[in-house]
């Protein structure tokens, strides 16, 4: 009975999850964004699905403990948990074949980013050589060549446009301290790196929706019986829902799978584009899956009591929610 909830519980969550929320919004609209003022934001159906959220928020580390101790739940989680030994290699080689696809697209990190010098092409290949070669040493070259790279991009894009791909300096993080007495730090910097980002991308949806609307339109997204602007706020909600369960350290194997089946369905209505702007998210969540949160103790057990718990995840969504918010829409 329990392993038939379990299953309808996740099929309901695939099925729910926009394929929009696995889209992002620069790479498919060529739209100018429209900013949208704050009182327009801020409707009632986004007050609502977020005080809902941050209540279900709240309940969902309580459901969590109990589902959790299933038979299959507990095999699942040994089985996954032998293959923690090769999530350092999963990233190394991982991002080497990220690389690899959008040098040979004529991209750097992202689809919206062209090679358009000899010594941009120059350093991704030795780059991707390097990650590729079985020596620590290698790997730390490599990881700075991609910093040298993300950074040039950042002085010549802006720090504000590249949040949106914050999940590489974690990356590089990570591949920087492997095989020191700092490597534990890596995979939480990673989480965290991940779940900024995605929270970061989601608010982009709220204050720019006319360019999800565009896409939604041209691209033929499925809105699931919703109007496209309430479809567009619970789209971003969704994606912020995952990226804030990242950094808080819950339901991260779920997530992963759920998260790269998503991305998958997406390729089918974004093609190539989405592959080559995806791939390097497919490999961290694949990590996710197999690490779950060994490693990483969640900020909620700080507290010891259920009813702190569910008063601090509710209060602290509420209250990164607004921060994010506020920050994007003043520096926007």
């Amino acid at each position: 009975m329990k392993k038939s909830f379990l299953s309808i519980l996740f099929l309901i969550m695939i099925i729910l999850t926009p394929s929009l929320a696995g889209a992002h919004v620069k790479w498919f609209t060529k739209l100018a964004p429209e900013k949208i003022s704050i009182e327009q934001i801020l409707s009632p159906l986004f007050i609502v699905v977020a005080l809902i959220s941050a209540v279900i928020l709240a309940l969902l580390p309580q459901i969590m403990d109990k589902l959790l101790v299933i038979p299959f739940a507990e095999k699942l989680d040994t089985k996954l948990s032998d293959w923690r030994k090769y999530s350092r290699y999963i990233l190394k080689y991982g991002t080497a074949l990220c690389l690899t696809i959008q040098v040979v697209s004529g991209t750097m990190f992202a689809p919206e980013f062209h090679i358009e010098h000899t010594w941009q092409m120059f350093f991704m290949w030795m780059t991707i050589v390097a990650l590729v070669i079985p020596s620590h040493y290698a790997t730390k070259l490599g990881a700075t060549m991609m910093f040298v790279l993300f950074s040039y991009i950042w002085m010549n894009t802006g720090w504000f446009h590249m949040l949106d791909y914050g999940f590489y300096i974690a990356i590089i993080g990570v591949l920087l301290i492997g095989q020191t007495k700092f490597e534990n730090w890596g995979f939480p910097f990673l989480y965290l790196g991940t779940g900024l980002s995605l929270c970061w991308v989601a608010v982009e949806k709220w204050v720019y929706p006319s360019m999800t609307l565009d896409i939604i339109h041209h691209h033929g997204v499925p809105t699931f019986g919703f109007d496209p602007v309430s479809f567009t706020v619970l789209a971003a909600f969704i994606e912020f829902l995952i990226g804030y369960l990242l950094v808080i350290g819950i339901l991260n194997r779920l997530l992963g799978l759920v998260v790269t089946i998503v991305f998958v369905l997406t390729t089918m209505l974004f093609g190539v584009t989405e592959v080559i702007g995806h791939a390097m998210i497919h490999v961290i969540l694949v990590i996710f899956i197999i690490e779950g949160v060994s490693f990483y103790q969640p900020p909620i057990k700080i507290h010891k009591t259920r009813w702190d718990q569910m008063i601090f995840v509710f209060l602290n969504f509420i209250f990164v929610l607004s921060t994010f918010l506020l920050i994007y829409y003043r520096f926007a």
